[in-house]
């Protein structure tokens, strides 16, 4: 990797809209930007995520940031740019060292005998990572020197990505160390981390440091059973303990005792297996559970409960310990996370999670599990996933940062997802998709967290009827009542590269199915977003209710509308937004808008349709500073389907679709996903058959393209089809007559309709024959303007 260029350092002042953007609002909580020691690297002030009174996880920790520090390094950012490093930093601003005796120094504010610091080290040319050390210095003297290595970063090309650094797209740069001090250093005590050497490391990139009092290990409890002097478990972590680890458990659940943790690294090369049985540690700083299995790569350290189809585990506590895992690819077929399987009953209290592909991904059907107190940090995919019926659950009071993935995720895959809350967490820098998600569920609460630094292909709060397994008819879309209040967003959503256009900080998608439930968002404050501060796109949602919202500062606009629904607004007030007219609307009345009272700042009428998306601008709390797209943008990951911008691309992908009948699994909305290799068939030996699209407003469209699969495995057939459209999705007029077309594999497998322009908003195909096959088949129904 190339040093990012040395500049001059300037020192800039909190600016008038800074002073705004963090005033309080209705019941809405005040941001407070955290006070920047006198430093020399004079980062442009921009809110804290950890300073949102009555928001967020409670920490144990105090957070500084080092472009606040006294450093002789050199300031970089502030930058959104997927792809660049301070894209990645916290507050998009960090400090590079590259030359020995360079040094961010820190002021400690409370009496502290521990810190955590994150960094970055470029990677080899090898891609498998570099390994050095940096000198923890007190009050300038009596270093100590810390591993760091760039093993766990550096990830390339699409996804799920790879390590090779000769691929495109190089990303997931940071990484933590934690270290103990020895003894408790007073307030106003000087912790400065300073190079040493760059044989191992040409530079050092630090991002901030997070200074805690760490409390004495726990006692073993009294009848509890300890997996070093009752079972021979290694605390010093040179032989394999996973065994051991498990018959200390197994024995704890059939004698109904706690099993203890002592201090030490423990070996576990495969799941501790967990049921009716409490696991408990000294406490995270000091019983740490780490390994790999050397051979199998699949097999790695984990407490999991058994699975749902095994019966599941219940009545299971896991407190006090860490998970630090070796995890450093990511294989999505691998179980490696740091707690899985099906855990009902049970709570998972005060546990460190890094390193691992998920902190915890759980797999139900499951009941009443809570996740609380928690730190989940640096992981390959997500933070935690509810994964196929889980209920009645929790994750509250949990600190989340640098996760692969979506940082917390529901995903009601085939079997509903219920009453689910997330709250009081803090979730900060996803690299990919978003802070918090619900993809369907019913009756979910997320509320009184912050979010913050989105990366990319997603935003701060996504609630939607979108990936596999997610539709009404299993009962696993969003439905009931979805309950998003008091929360904070901060610098969320970011650019998709496959859309070409920015995602909102929260965002409604409905491409699987509308959204027609009640989705009630309120006393909020959207900050600084990279783009728009509210967007709905692929298909239609119905139902929003935003009630006391403060929207300061978007890079684009306050609402950018792409697909229909309905929503009220009372009490939304948005200042600061880049664009002179801050909605973009190119669906006309299909978006249903109700003013209450107490708007202003985000309506207009009309609103803006320019089939063009604008250049961000970013504010950083108040300074302004363009912002524009990469020019090697990440090839499909999956998060976010391919959907060009309105008015120029592809007008029928993500829409709402229907059909007179379908074939099994083969329904109509795999003709429009953007998969050609997926396709709709409909019933069988049932001619004529019908596919209607709805394009969410009336468009002129001159010429579709229709698709069957690629593969050689498809014959050439001529299918015999008329196009007619619509305004309305009852009264439907002739675009095109009768006529057969022919697809044939080997130029394509598609066919192409020329339409006269005519305007309409609903396009339905009749089929009335297929040489090939006795129904009506696409894998896409692509529609154009041009």
């Amino acid at each position: 990797m190339t040093p990012p260029p040395r500049r001059q350092l300037v020192r800039r002042s909190i600016s008038a809209s800074l002073a705004l953007a963090i005033a309080a609002f209705g019941t809405a909580a005040a941001v407070v930007l955290s006070s920047a020691p006198p430093a020399a690297a004079a980062g442009v002030p921009a809110p804290s995520p950890l300073a949102v009174p009555g928001r967020g996880a409670t920490v144990p920790f105090k957070e500084q940031e080092a472009e606040y520090a006294a450093t002789n390094g050199t300031l970089i950012g502030p930058n959104r740019l997927y792809g660049t490093l301070p894209s990645e930093a916290s507050g998009r601003q960090a400090v590079t060292l590259d030359a020995v005796g360079e040094y961010v120094e820190f002021t400690l504010t409370a009496p502290a005998n521990a810190m955590s610091f994150r960094y970055s080290l470029p990677d080899n040319a090898a891609g498998s990572g570099r390994d050095a050390s940096i000198d923890v210095r007190v009050n300038g003297a009596s270093p100590k020197a810390v591993p760091v290595t760039s093993k766990y970063g550096w990830y390339y090309g699409g996804y799920p990505f790879n390590n090779n650094p000769g691929d495109t797209n190089p990303h997931h740069f940071y990484d933590e160390a934690r270290t103990m001090f020895g003894s408790t250093l007073s307030a106003g005590t000087k912790v400065r981390l300073q190079v040493s050497s760059t044989a191992a490391s040409p530079s050092f990139t630090i991002d901030l440091a997070d200074f805690e009092q760490v409390a004495a290990p726990t006692a073993k409890p009294s009848g509890a059973l300890d997996v070093v002097a009752d079972f021979g478990a290694d605390p010093t972590g040179s032989a394999d303990s996973t065994a051991k680890i498990q018959a200390a458990v197994d024995a704890g659940k059939a004698q109904g005792k706690e099993v203890y943790i002592p201090q030490g690294t423990f070996q576990v090369r495969d799941h501790i297996v967990v049921d009716q049985v409490t696991l408990r540690g000294a406490g995270p700083w000091y019983s740490v559970l780490t390994g790999r299995d050397p051979s199998n790569r699949s097999k790695a350290v984990g407490v999991y409960g058994k699975y749902a189809a095994q019966g599941g585990s219940r009545n299971v506590t896991l407190r006090d310990f860490a998970i630090i895992g070796d995890i450093r690819e990511r294989e999505d077929n691998d179980q490696v996370n740091a707690i899985g399987g099906a855990l009902s009953d049970s709570t998972v209290d005060n546990v460190w999670m890094q390193h691992t592909k998920c902190g915890a991904w759980m797999d139900g059907p499951m009941d009443n599990f809570t996740i609380k107190n928690s730190r989940i940090l640096d992981q390959t995919a997500d933070g935690v996933n509810f994964h196929y019926g889980v209920t009645n659950s929790t994750v509250t009071n949990t600190f989340v940062r640098n996760t692969g993935d979506d940082g917390l995720a529901m995903w009601a895959e085939n079997v509903p997802n219920v009453k689910n809350k997330f709250t009081f967490n803090t979730v900060i820098l996803p690299i990919l998709a978003n802070n918090i998600v619900t993809y369907g569920g019913k009756d979910i609460t997320i509320s009184d967290n912050v979010m913050s630094d989105t990366i990319t292909n997603g935003g701060g709060l996504h609630i939607a009827n979108r990936y596999p397994g997610v539709n009404s008819g299993q009962g696993t879309a969003v439905s009931g009542t979805t309950t998003a209040a008091r929360n904070t967003l901060i610098r969320t959503g970011n650019n998709d590269y496959n859309w070409q256009f920015g995602v909102g900080a929260i965002w409604f998608s409905g491409l699987n199915e509308p959204i027609n439930a009640t989705v009630n968002i309120s006393d909020t404050e959207v900050l600084d977003s990279s783009y728009a501060a509210i967007h709905l796109i692929e298909g239609a949602t119905n139902g929003l209710h935003f009630d006391n919202i403060r929207i300061d500062g978007a890079g684009t606009y306050a609402l950018q509308i792409q697909s229909p629904g309905t929503a009220t607004f009372n009490n939304v007030v948005a200042t600061h937004i880049a664009q002179s007219n801050p909605i973009h609307n190119c669906v006309g009345s299909g978006f249903q808008i109700t003013r209450g009272t107490g708007n202003s700042g985000w309506y207009a009428d009309p609103p803006a349709c320019t089939g063009t998306w604008p250049t961000p601008v970013w504010t950083n709390g108040g300074v302004p500073g363009g912002g524009s797209g990469p020019t090697d943008p990440p090839t499909d990951p999956p998060t976010d389907p391919t959907d060009p911008p309105a008015e120029t691309g592809n007008l029928a992908q993500g829409r709402t679709v229907t059909d007179s009948g379908h074939a099994d699994v083969y329904s109509a909305s795999r003709a429009v996903d953007g998969d050609a290799n997926s396709y709709w068939e409909s019933s069988n030996h049932a001619f004529p058959q019908t596919i209607t699209v709805d394009l969410g407003a009336a468009k002129a469209v001159k010429r579709l393209v229709l698709k069957l699969p690629p593969a050689a495995a498809w014959s050439t057939r001529t299918q015999t089809l008329s196009v007619s459209g619509g305004t309305d999705n009852n009264t439907f007029g002739s675009l095109k007559s009768s006529a057969g077309y022919t697809f044939d594999p080997s130029s394509g497998n598609r066919a192409t309709v020329t339409l006269p322009g005519t305007s309409a908003r609903y396009l339905r195909l009749t089929f009335t024959g297929n040489t090939g096959w006795p129904a009506a088949q696409l894998s896409e129904l692509e529609a154009y303007t041009s």
